[in-house]
């Protein structure tokens, strides 16, 4: 069972439930007792969690301070960039938010945006920066039906293997295969790595993304379940997420799917063909190249 903690804020808002899970946790407040024109300070040291905000008033700033996986750590030492994103409940409302950068603000989600167009917005930023969330109250005569909601991940073991079908996130290389030592690196720090077989690819134009279907032949890790076995068949059945623009199609062959863990979805990166994999594991094992050490079948 989670640790729940009750804790002041600053003695803006009178009391809040945050509640706290290993790395993730939850946020949830009330701006009824909060001061006009007043900024209730917040910081976030989770890697993953949500926010609510009944009836916004006034503004809140998310300070963000993680403590990322120990992935990121790795021999010591720190991440590149971090990688934050943030999905909108369906029905975000009362509120803007703006993303803090070095004293800069810029507006990250609109309020009409949120309700039309609920995506993920994502964004990087260097450990040196000085990054927060601003979310600022929006004007309302009723504001007992707003609640502004949304939940939030930071990473700082997100390649540039992984796009995502946000704007600023979206590389033109995103789509191009990847190389030798990109595929092996994979290998060892995805959240999932699958071989199978593509049955079925589904192409979402609103949301800018294919959905490739994978029947499972074995599964190398997964971080959580996210394939399981169907019916009586031993073979396990997932979805691995990808953009639209990389125009995947389902073709012969096994592959080696990894990728990443994107709010409970699976996020391809790379995906050679199994047999490709097999050659480039083989001769990096034969010159004590590999990264680390995969079971081939």
């Amino acid at each position: 069972m989670p640790l729940v903690l009750w804790v002041l804020c600053f003695g803006v808002l009178d009391t809040v439930l945050c509640s706290y899970s290993e790395d993730q946790c939850s946020w949830r407040g009330s701006g009824l007792s909060q001061e006009s024109g007043s900024v209730e300070q917040i910081s976030l040291h989770c890697a993953e969690g949500s926010l609510e905000w009944l009836y916004p008033a006034g503004a809140l700033r998310l300070s963000l301070s993680p403590r990322l996986p120990t992935s990121t750590a790795a021999k010591g030492k720190s991440p590149r960039q971090v990688t934050t994103c943030i999905k909108p409940s369906s029905t975000f409302r009362g509120a803007q938010i703006y993303l803090e950068r070095n004293g800069i603000l810029e507006l990250l989600l609109s309020e009409t945006d949120a309700s039309l167009r609920p995506r993920v917005r994502c964004f990087s930023w260097l450990p040196h920066e000085k990054v927060a969330l601003f979310l600022q109250s929006t004007l309302h005569q009723d504001i007992s039906r707003r609640i502004a909601a949304f939940r939030y991940e930071l990473r700082g073991d997100w390649n540039s293997r992984l796009s995502l079908p946000s704007s600023n996130l979206s590389m033109e290389g995103a789509c191009r295969p990847c190389n030798d030592t990109e595929i092996l690196m994979a290998i060892c720090t995805s959240d999932f790595v699958i071989r199978g077989n593509i049955r079925t690819v589904t192409n979402d134009v609103e949301m800018r993304e294919s959905i490739i279907n994978v029947s499972a032949m074995r599964i190398h890790r997964q971080k959580f379940t996210l394939f399981q076995p169907v019916g009586k068949s031993s073979k396990s059945t997932g979805s691995i997420h990808t953009l639209l623009q990389c125009g995947v199609k389902p073709g012969p062959g096994s592959f080696l799917f990894t990728g990443w863990l994107h709010f409970g979805e699976a996020w391809l990166s790379c995906a050679p063909r199994y047999k490709d994999f097999r050659h480039i594991y083989e001769d990096a094992h034969q010159a004590h190249e590999n990264p680390c050490e995969v079971l081939l079948d």
